[in-house]
């Protein structure tokens, strides 16, 4: 992770907009008031998972200047994580003159998002208080302005104050590079009509007090989904008993509008109701099973709200609906054709309105002296004043809009390597085009570029440009460490040198033969007759290994008369005249390659060492489609 962030929950986002320059605390309450009611047509019918998205001023503490920001608990739904990002970016857009940082646990998670292109320098250490949205750009804050290979990489890194003090006079010189621009903004691309593929509408069979909420607050499905999904033993004490608050005999069939995510929570999770709740299911086969179970565990979750309620009424919240701030909200949604032409007082603009509503109170009113209601105190405000028809609900439910296909719960094997080739950005070639354009030098050539690059604890580092310095070989040093292994300055021969000695059968008088003459041969040997005496050494070790199996199990570069001469050195037997038979190099590019290619075979299709390796560096190897008894 790249500068992680201190103090944030696992699942949850922060994200604060500065003035870099002139204007202060003026500037940005007026900015985060205009953002809000610019945003309100997207957010007024969004449903978060667990939080919404809030700006709220904040004053300078310590070394952070004042901001307007928020931290949003964003919970198992990770696409509320990148809506803010995208949030955050348009209101820089929009307003030129804030800057804005955004974080998680994990520190810079938009440079995570862009790994594959950043640049060497940038680290966990040194990237907090780098990365910006400016004017509507991604722009990181260099080390320093000197040349890369003089960059100090243990630099501190910057204040907010001097990072601010910077984009505001030199901005264009630090935009982020075109590739890690594009790899975030690929992430946050297809918003704001994604909001709408985001969502599901399923049918559920209700108690109509649920119905009526959810009219009123479509947003407090997600709490409700929450409390039945995260629900513990306690929880279902209210549920082994008839329920108080929504009884299972006045129940109707809705429409209810859920995200992808809290419709996956609700509808995989296994649950039998226990019989004194009043609940009941039907038979699996009933052709509208699937809209009492998720009726029932709905009910179970608004329940389960419930009685965690105070049961302190939060009428005191409904008093800022009727302020100068409400006024000119609601003056700014007509402006901006919000209300879609609907007549003031029909059933759409009184849901539009509610939803406004919804919005205002949770995002907009900037008093800190305001409580946070739960969910069950709300819910149990809004059936105080709403009413009931249960005759409505009855002619509505003859007549309701088709659910959704939730066929997008299953995914096969081939829409799951789809998904994954999207991710990574590939192009889907046809079989026969892999086959014709395929180079297999490229492979031999990616793994020796892969060998010859650095290893660390980190990780091994990919061959991403062909431009780099090259490794350097220093003969004098790898002489000289030769020189420490194979005995100049040898310590004496343990226990285990000693028998090894007897079982080879080496005498004493062998070693009393030889000990003046290596002592002077040890001082004078050149680094030259060294490497010719290994070569010497190896090239015996070739001509024994040649005649077994590990020699015959390698590819050799055929050369006429030394293969012919081979083969009739192997026909008469792996002695006669192996002394004078001319050894034929190892064709390793082909060794290799073949080895790769049997290595990918045998992980049948599944992640591997091979694949791995290749597709790291780009290198993609077709699917195998050869036939048994093919040639």
């Amino acid at each position: 992770a790249l500068g992680r962030a201190a103090a944030l929950p696992e699942d949850a986002v922060r994200y604060r907009l500065f003035a870099p320059g002139p204007g202060g605390q003026a500037l940005l309450r007026r900015c985060a008031e205009a953002a809000l009611v610019r945003l309100a047509p997207l957010l007024a019918a969004y449903v978060w998972h667990r939080q919404p998205f809030r700006l709220r001023y904040e004053p300078a503490r310590g070394e952070t200047p004042a901001h307007i920001g928020g931290t949003t608990v964003f919970g198992d739904n990770v696409e509320d994580e990148w809506f803010i990002v995208y949030l955050v970016r348009e209101i820089t857009r929009v307003f030129p003159g804030l800057a804005a940082r955004i974080d998680d646990n994990d520190g810079e998670f938009l440079l995570i998002e862009a790994a594959d292109f950043l640049p060497k320098w940038l680290n966990p250490e040194n990237s907090e208080n780098r990365v910006f949205f400016y004017k509507g750009e991604l722009h990181i804050i260099p080390l320093s302005e000197t040349p890369e290979q003089d960059w100090d990489l243990s630099a501190p890194c910057p204040t907010i104050s001097e990072a601010l003090a910077l984009l505001s006079t030199r901005s264009e010189e630090f935009l982020a590079a075109q590739p890690i621009r594009a790899a975030v903004y690929k992430r946050i691309d297809g918003y704001p009509e994604k909001i709408q593929a985001s969502l599901h509408r399923a049918q559920c069979y209700v108690p109509a007090a649920i119905a009526a909420v959810l009219r009123q607050r479509p947003s407090l499905v997600a709490a409700a989904v929450q409390a039945f999904y995260l629900r513990d033993p306690a929880d279902l004490r209210a549920c082994r008993r008839p329920f108080q608050t929504f009884p299972a005999d006045q129940r109707v069939m809705t429409v209810v509008t859920f995200t992808r995510c809290l419709y996956a929570q609700l509808v995989q999770q296994k649950f039998v109701p226990d019989r004194r709740s009043g609940y009941t299911l039907p038979a699996p086969s009933h052709p509208q099973y699937k809209a009492h179970e998720l009726g029932m565990k709905l009910a179970h979750g608004f329940e389960i709200l419930c009685s965690k309620s105070s049961k302190v009424f939060p009428n005191s919240k409904r008093n800022v609906l009727s302020g100068p701030l409400w006024e000119r909200f609601v003056r700014s949604l007509k402006e901006k054709d919000y209300f879609k032409g609907e007549m003031e007082g029909s059933a759409k603009y009184s849901e539009l309105l509610h939803m406004a509503e919804d919005y205002f109170q949770q995002s907009v009113t900037t008093s800190e002296s305001s409580v946070e209601v739960s969910p069950g105190d709300e819910i149990l405000a809004l059936l105080q004043t709403t009413p009931i028809d249960l005759k409505e609900f009855e002619r509505e439910a003859a007549c309701l809009p088709p659910e959704d296909d939730d066929s997008w719960l299953d995914i096969t094997p081939d829409a799951l390597d789809q998904m994954l080739k999207e991710a990574r950005n590939e192009s889907l070639p046809s079989a026969n085009e892999e086959e014709q354009k395929y180079d297999l030098e490229a492979v031999a050539e990616s793994m020796k570029a892969f060998v010859s690059k650095v290893s660390t604890h980190e990780g091994a580092e990919m061959p991403w440009s062909s431009d780099e310095s090259h490794v350097t070989f220093d003969v004098d040093s790898f002489t000289k460490a030769l020189d420490r292994i194979l005995g100049a300055d040898s310590e004496e021969l343990d226990s285990d040198d000693l028998d090894e000695e007897q079982e080879f059968g080496f005498s004493d008088e062998d070693d009393e033969d030889s000990g003046a003459g290596n002592q002077t041969q040890n001082q004078e040997v050149s680094p030259g007759e060294l490497i010719g005496s290994l070569k010497s050494y190896m090239n015996e070790m070739d001509r024994e290994l040649a005649q077994t199996n590990v020699g015959k199990s390698f590819t050799t570069q055929k050369k006429g008369a030394s293969s012919v001469k081979a083969a009739a050195s192997e026909s008469a037997g792996p002695d006669c005249g192996a002394e004078d038979l001319e050894l034929a190099p190892v064709d390793v590019d082909m060794n290799l390659v073949a080895n790769l290619l049997e290595s990918y075979s045998a992980q049948a299709g599944l992640a591997g060492p091979t694949s791995n390796i290749l597709q790291s560096m780009g290198v993609y190897l077709p699917e195998n489609t050869d036939h048994s008894g093919s040639s």
